[in-house]
């Protein structure tokens, strides 16, 4: 059993180390930043009051669904997600073995799962998308259930604050810039770089508001007991337009959601693991 493991462990490894893992990274981020610019397209329409799609990652594919050729985009990105999923699963078993510190490791690794969750998720959502299955309960139903359980509002509260702790952390990372070390130096330096940068930098801030404000609807949803006060990214993006200057804050968030997405073609292009 031990030789078993050791071999498989050391499969997984070179797994991890390979090329063809690069190539599907790659190929994920780009499908992943196609998503963003349509997230952030479909915000700028709410913000100009011309939404048709719910500005969200699924309103997102739902749009992507209808322009030509649009099936085989979805499958496309279904499949990019997959394999972002292939590789955060794989940095979980395999992953940062150079880091010294346990405690540091295992909270890089269980960060990994997460993002591989998010992924699946999302590819999940495309592939209902595909085949004609796209529709859904709403945030507010599935809160609902929380709610309803054992604890439900505490349940809802503390969903609520990982969400609004991860959209805090986007919002740190993208401040601090220390997204960049998913950069070569080649994507780091010159004019092109500055660029990079730059659209990594308000992309993450944009992102991070925009998730943070998801967390505090669960939040108050929480608090108040009511589940239709929770909402997903799209509810989130609305309470945004209704605010002074809404209009502008929210033309302001797409923009900075769609830089993220042109941050994943270009970490695509100067991956650094």
């Amino acid at each position: 059993m031990g030789e078993v493991a050791d071999k498989a462990q050391r499969t997984g490894q070179q797994a991890h180390q390979s090329d063809w893992l690069d190539w599907a990274i790659r190929a994920g981020l780009v499908a992943y930043g196609v998503v963003h610019l349509m997230v952030g397209w479909l915000a700028a329409q709410l913000a100009l009051g011309e939404k048709s799609e719910s500005a969200s990652n699924a309103g997102a594919l739902h749009a992507l669904a209808e322009q030509p050729m649009g099936g085989v985009l979805i499958w496309m990105i279904a499949v990019g997600m997959m394999l972002l999923v292939v590789w955060r699963l794989l940095e979980f078993a395999m992953g940062y073995q150079d880091e010294t510190d346990d405690k540091k490791r295992w909270r890089k690794r269980l960060t990994s799962l997460g993002k591989a969750i998010l992924y699946g998720v999302l590819a999940w959502t495309a592939v209902k998308v595909a085949v004609g299955d796209g529709s859904s309960g709403g945030t507010d139903s599935t809160t609902a259930k929380l709610m309803d359980l054992p604890g439900g509002q505490l349940i809802v509260g503390a969903v609520g604050l990982a969400i609004a702790g991860y959209g805090g952390l986007l919002v740190y990372r993208g401040w601090t810039e220390k997204f960049t070390e998913h950069l070569t130096a080649q994507g780091q330096s010159g004019n092109d770089g500055s660029a990079i940068v730059l659209f990594g930098k308000v992309g993450y801030i944009a992102k991070g508001i925009a998730i943070g404000i998801v967390g505090g609807l669960f939040c108050y949803a929480a608090i108040t007991h009511k589940a239709k006060e929770s909402g997903g990214l799209d509810q989130a993006l609305q309470t945004v337009l209704e605010q002074p200057f809404g209009q502008f804050l929210l033309l302001a968030i797409a923009a900075g959601i769609a830089c993220y997405g042109l941050f994943c073609f270009a970490r695509a292009r100067h991956l650094s693991r």
